[in-house]
């Protein structure tokens, strides 16, 4: 079984396996030998024992769902999807793409939900929508002020004669 972030889970097979290795570890397996047998980290069945000697078996009981509740559901989802299509502009942004901290904001605005920057792309890449970078500068992109700031001139013009 995998139990690497992303994957699914059966939870009911995870509980078995944390049954039967506290019943080997009851009849006299080291916790490092129940360990190999189950393929899993010794400090894994060290919390396994634990929560079995403070819980019972209550305290191997299988989890409902990992992870947090999602903060949209479908219908919310699927208003974000249209909001996204009409673009920042309609929001008040002066530019036309939609960065993940433009998201999160809409997403706060609209709905009322905080959602960290650093996790839009996760919501987004879900939507069906992809990271893009932009081809082309702006009209008023200037190499004298690049060099002025000793950053590196080093463009592509979508527009210019040799695209």
């Amino acid at each position: 079984m995998d139990d690497r972030p992303g994957i699914h889970r059966d939870f009911d097979e995870l509980e078995n396996r944390r049954i039967r290795a506290i019943s080997l570890w009851e009849q006299g397996e080291t916790q490092a030998a129940v360990a190999r047998r189950f393929g899993v980290a010794p400090q894994t069945v060290a919390r396994w024992v634990c929560q079995f000697r403070l819980q019972g078996r209550a305290g191997l009981k299988k989890a409902h769902q990992a992870g947090r509740e999602p903060g949209l559901d479908l219908k919310d989802r699927e208003r974000l999807q249209l909001l996204l299509l009409e673009g920042p502009a309609k929001i008040g942004y002066k530019t036309p793409q939609w960065t993940c901290p433009r998201v999160a904001d809409l997403i706060e605005r609209k709905f009322g939900i905080r959602y960290h920057p650093g996790h839009i792309w996760k919501l987004l890449s879900s939507l069906g929508w992809s990271p893009q970078r932009p081809t082309c500068y702006g009209f008023d992109h200037s190499d004298a002020k690049i060099l002025q700031w000793g950053a590196p001139v080093n463009r592509r013009q979508a527009d210019g004669p040799n695209a």
